[in-house]
């Protein structure tokens, strides 16, 4: 009888292509056990990651689709202050028309043909992934940023550009005045600065709408490609030496950049503009909210190119 060969020395567990399976397999089952976060790729815990999604204004899970995804807004108050100041929405999703607040949001969403969606608590809590919404929720139409090159039209075009701005509130109030006073858009950095989210929109009153925002990669170089375009770029600073009532130079293609309150311009930002402009304040307050600045620096400009093409 023949002897049988022997398969040689058992493999480490680490050797072993299924192992690894087999460990993801009982952390995850381990983790519902004891209610341990699992880790996900790149070492993030899943609840890192929900919340991120939250912090970014979409749904917590959801997963960018060509840099578009849509956002809730949740609760009876925050819906029916969407819909007033004219949010687009996609979707309304509603329990029961009990409340006030609810009915009038059902009725400014059949307006405006937003389709009403009746749903369940535990649908609504699946699509809030568990947050706070009083029986209803609105989903927001995904914004669509325009080129930056876009807002390059007519021979002296304006264009405001933002560096450091995190709240969405701050941003909408800037394009907010940026339409008052004849903008061609608002550029925005892609990255680690506020996006266009339903609290943009509704601090916008509505501007969002005829306003174009652009997403540039980079706002340093961005900048440099307005002025190779022949645009003057100046930064709006609390150390700038020249004010913004002597800015001569506005009457042609010309780039406000305006930066958060605070921190202000980023170095590399103010170093590329052609010049650092000041707001003159004789009162105590050290510095202004940025949408408030904007405002004023926007006026003023407005006014000197007005008073430029009256000469003309």
């Amino acid at each position: 009888m023949a002897k049988r060969k022997g398969k040689g020395p058992t493999p480490k567990a680490e050797d072993r292509h299924w192992h690894g399976k087999r460990q993801k397999a009982r952390a995850v089952k381990n983790a519902k056990r004891t209610g341990t976060p699992t880790v996900g790729p790149g070492g993030r815990t899943k609840a890192a990651a929900e919340a991120r999604d939250r912090a970014r204004g979409r749904p917590a899970g959801a997963r960018r689709a060509n840099g578009e995804v849509p956002e809730l807004v949740t609760g009876r108050n925050p819906v029916v202050e969407a819909l007033r100041a004219g949010v687009p929405g996609t979707a309304l999703y509603v329990m029961s028309g009990n409340d006030e607040r609810v009915r009038e949001s059902i009725q400014l969403a059949a307006d405006r043909r937003i389709p009403l969606m009746e749903t369940g608590k535990n649908e609504l809590d699946r699509l809030t992934d568990g947050a706070v919404h009083q029986g209803i929720a609105l989903q927001v139409r995904p914004y669509r940023y325009a080129h930056p090159d876009d807002l390059l039209k007519g021979t002296s075009p304006l264009i405001v550009a933002v560096d450091g701005i995190t709240d969405p509130r701050n941003l909408g109030a800037i394009v907010r005045s940026a339409a008052a006073f004849g903008a061609a858009g608002v550029v925005v950095p892609e990255r680690r600065a506020a996006g266009i989210t339903a609290g943009a929109w509704k601090s916008s009153a509505g501007t969002l709408a005829t306003v174009p925002v652009a997403q540039a990669t980079n706002l340093t170089r961005q900048l440099k490609a307005y002025q190779k375009a022949g645009c003057f770029v100046a930064g709006l600073d609390a150390g700038g030496t020249t004010t913004v009532t002597d800015l001569e130079l506005a009457t042609g293609p010309f780039v406000l950049v305006v930066g958060s309150e605070g921190k202000g311009l980023g170095r590399l930002v103010a170093e590329t503009c052609d010049m650092l402009v000041t707001i003159p304040m004789p009162g105590q307050a050290e510095s202004l909210n940025a949408g408030v600045a904007a405002g004023i620096a926007l006026y003023e400009i407005s006014r000197l190119r007005g008073a430029a093409n009256d000469g003309a």
